[in-house]
């Protein structure tokens, strides 16, 4: 009996530390996301505000700012592995700040109150959606394939409509990339989840942080998508 009460008192205390563990993870990724937010937020106010925003959306300059975060979405992945954490939460951040100036643009094409609104629907949607993945028992990880072909579908389909800008096809763009990375929020949170407690005696310190940053790339990209393609319905034009 003695032996028994000893293994299950050792048994919790191990859960205990790996729910301690998963729940420092998770608030690290959600900070390095807000951070992240924060920068976007301040860079696109700020340009988009300022004789600057018409500068850097017209001609190829334009063109520049809209694919340079794509680029840098490439770049992370293959280069993330050779950086520091520092070096990776750097990186992160200037990304960030790269995505604020290809948002700059909303605050001339929209009025800054259902710029507001969108954002404070998106926010609490993200905030549900996420916490059911991180909650849920159900294992959702078959939903990644079908919710990756949709977003290079939604890529394709919005290279394509610079060229024909046709509304019905952007309404269908939008819509459908609501659902798309609606259903990423959660597939994404419940895989970040399980990421960690898979690593988390095969890993260092140095990858955990690694980690947290690629998490939270991960859930501020279905956020901002999210925000994007709601602001087509929700947002007033000036």
């Amino acid at each position: 009996m003695s032996d028994y009460n000893t293994t299950s008192q050792t048994i919790n205390r191990a859960d205990a530390n790996i729910d301690a563990g998963l729940r420092t993870h998770m608030q690290k990724v959600y900070g390095l996301m807000g951070t992240a937010m924060v920068i976007s937020g301040i860079v696109a106010y700020l340009v988009g505000n300022s004789s600057l925003v018409y500068t850097i959306n017209s001609g190829m300059l334009r063109y520049v700012v809209m694919f340079a975060p794509l680029a840098m979405v490439f770049a992370f992945g293959a280069m993330v592995n050779k950086m520091s954490v520092a070096g990776a939460t750097a990186f992160f951040y200037t990304f960030a700040a790269a995505i604020g100036l290809s948002l700059s643009y909303i605050f001339v094409v929209y009025n800054i109150g259902s710029i507001g609104t969108t954002f404070l629907t998106t926010a609490v949607a993200f905030g549900g959606l996420s916490l059911y993945g991180y909650t849920t028992k159900r294992d959702i990880s078959a939903w990644g394939g079908f919710l990756i072909m949709g977003v290079i579908g939604l890529i394709i389909a919005s290279i394509v409509n610079i060229f024909l800008a046709s509304s019905g096809l952007q309404f269908a763009i939008s819509a459908i990339g609501v659902l798309i990375f609606a259903g990423l929020t959660a597939y994404d949170t419940q895989n970040i989840k399980n990421q960690f407690l898979q690593a988390r005696y095969a890993s260092g310190i140095e990858a955990h942080g690694k980690l947290a940053i690629y998490g939270a790339l991960q859930l501020y990209l279905d956020f901002l998508n999210m925000f994007q393609f709601l602001l087509h319905f929700m947002g007033s034009q000036d």
